[in-house]
């Protein structure tokens, strides 16, 4: 085998030769990488400029007095699990160190073969922990109690009080496939994919979803809180700072997921008036069949303004009947805590077995209506 290698020529050079004369080519023409040439500072800095985009770090420094809070907590957690956390790690290291093999301190008098129980070591290794639980506990039930999201707010920021005649924006947010659609019922407008508010003013959001479970996130303003088809969830919040913001979703629903994002824009009052007045100049009325169109799957839609609300819409949404004929949810129920079919029968409607019928929606809900009002007069009768 060797002697049919050097027999293999390259123009007239034998195998050896050539891999010889490459390889001393190589050598000589190949930079050499001397680790000693790159300081440890600037491969430090290097690591350090891959942490760029974390740079602002938004939920231990947010513009809202709840997700400040929320940060607050995790600061106070950590803290509390690094009084053990960093002694381990030290011992650990420090043990490494002392008994290692080549140690010459390291005397026969040092080792203890019979060495079994040690009472303050005992102590210290099960006090400690139990405490930092303790105060985990402490720590994690007050704040989940204060955080509440369902718990109106009970100071604008950690400076400020609240003004006892301030009273919330009420938002009510609707999660779609793709986008977000915000009503504002105190102002009679609406918008998809953006979202304002005055700075320093309580806001009180009421979540839904059209078809598939959600969750709301506007990490400058609060925690993400959940929203659900049929069902309404809240979250109290304040935003301090003026800005733009981002919010997002933060639950998986689908191909569109990725793109469900908002605009979330924390302006002074005269600002805020100003969209507000933008909004009723250049948006469109939201009807309930504009709203069937909005509702259709899309993804990134722009930004889209209603100058004006059709009256219910958005309980129509909540109690899923925006379609005519349709029962809503809440009168559903409503029979279904009466007694079902055996009440219908006793309002005198001869319903078949399945009482949730769009031929027969609109005459349930009359006799619902009817006998809420005469519940109604005699409750104020009896006052």
């Amino acid at each position: 085998m060797y002697k049919f290698a050097r027999a293999i020529t390259f123009g007239g050079t034998s195998l050896s030769a050539f891999t010889r004369n490459q390889t001393l080519r190589l050598r000589f023409h190949m930079p050499k990488l001397s680790l000693s040439r790159v300081p440890a500072w600037l491969a430090a800095i290097a690591a350090l400029g891959s942490l760029a985009g974390c740079s602002k770090a938004v939920v231990l420094n947010p513009a809202g007095d709840i997700a400040a809070q929320q940060g607050h907590m995790v600061i106070q957690a950590t803290l509390l699990m690094l009084i053990i956390i960093v002694p381990v790690i030290a011992l650990t290291l420090w043990f490494a160190w002392k008994y290692r093999q080549n140690n010459t301190a390291n005397t026969e008098d040092d080792y203890d073969p019979d060495w079994h129980h040690s009472t303050s070591l005992e102590l210290v290794i099960w006090t400690v922990p139990l405490l930092i639980i303790i105060a985990l506990g402490a720590l994690t039930w007050i704040g989940t109690h204060k955080l509440d999201p369902y718990r109106p707010l009970d100071r604008i920021s950690a400076t400020k009080p609240l003004d006892a005649q301030s009273t919330p924006l009420e938002v009510q947010v609707v999660a779609m496939d793709w986008k977000w659609l915000f009503f504002y019922p105190e102002l009679g407008i609406a918008t998809v994919n953006e979202l304002a508010a005055p700075v320093d003013r309580p806001i009180l959001f009421k979540l839904t979803a059209t078809s598939t479970m959600n969750a709301f996130y506007v990490p400058d303003l609060a925690g993400m809180i959940y929203a659900m088809p049929g069902m309404q969830t809240e979250l109290n919040a304040v935003i301090n700072q003026p800005g733009v913001y981002k919010g997002m979703s933060s639950h998986y629903s689908g191909s569109g997921f990725s793109g469900m994002t908002f605009k979330f824009h924390g302006l002074s009052q005269g600002d805020f008036d100003q969209w507000v007045a933008r909004n009723k100049s250049e948006g469109k009325p939201l009807t309930r069949q504009a709203y069937l169109d909005l509702v259709k799957p899309s993804e990134r839609d722009p930004v889209q303004r209603f100058a004006s609300v059709e009256d219910g819409l958005y309980d129509k949404v909540l109690n899923r009947c925006v379609e005519d004929g349709k029962m809503c949810m809440h009168h559903m129920m409503s029979i279904d805590e009466r007694g079902g079919e055996a009440f219908m029968k006793a309002q005198g409607l001869n319903l078949p077995q399945d009482v949730c019928t769009v031929d027969n929606a609109a005459q349930v809900v009359a006799a619902l209506e009817a006998r809420h009002a005469t519940v109604y007069d005699r409750t104020l009768s009896r006052q």
